[in-house]
């Protein structure tokens, strides 16, 4: 399928609808104290890129890339539209997010992630991938509802 994806600034609302979705989607299957996911404001900062996959003008998902540091990203925002699981919108743009991590000199990219049925597909992927479970970074604490994934780039 003809995916395009692209740098996106989240000026639209159906840009802006997606996040809303996500957001919503991280509060159902996890205690409020537990999400991590981004807000608008927060993935307009400079230390983020975010890209949205589209299909002609149907706008199939979203995912980020956030710089921790000179020498490692990490993955936020990830989320496909329901009509569009596995289709290939995930893969594809974490093929792009793990380019781009590599074109900035990362090392690691790293990501956290909820538990259960519902992140067993993102798992998955990820697994796939190359990821592999780590201990948590940066400010995160692990708990029952989280864990954490490292891919060595």
């Amino acid at each position: 399928m003809p995916f395009t994806i692209r740098v996106d600034d989240l000026s639209s609302a159906e840009v802006q609808a997606l996040i809303a979705e996500h957001l919503r989607g991280m509060h159902a299957t996890s205690p409020p104290e537990y999400v991590h996911a981004l807000a608008i404001d927060a993935l307009r900062q400079p230390d983020v890129t975010l890209w949205t996959v589209w299909e002609g003008t149907s706008l199939c998902g979203c995912g980020a890339l956030k710089a921790l540091n000179a020498h490692a990203g990490e993955i936020k925002s990830m989320r496909t539209k329901v009509q569009w699981l596995r289709k290939g919108v995930g893969q594809q743009l974490l093929d792009v997010i793990v380019s781009t991590a590599r074109d900035r000199g990362y090392r690691e990219l790293l990501l956290e992630t909820g538990t259960g049925g519902p992140f067993e597909a993102a798992l998955s992927l990820y697994r796939r991938n190359g990821f592999e479970f780590c201990g948590p970074f940066g400010s995160y604490v692990a708990t029952e509802f989280n864990v954490f994934m490292v891919k060595k780039l």
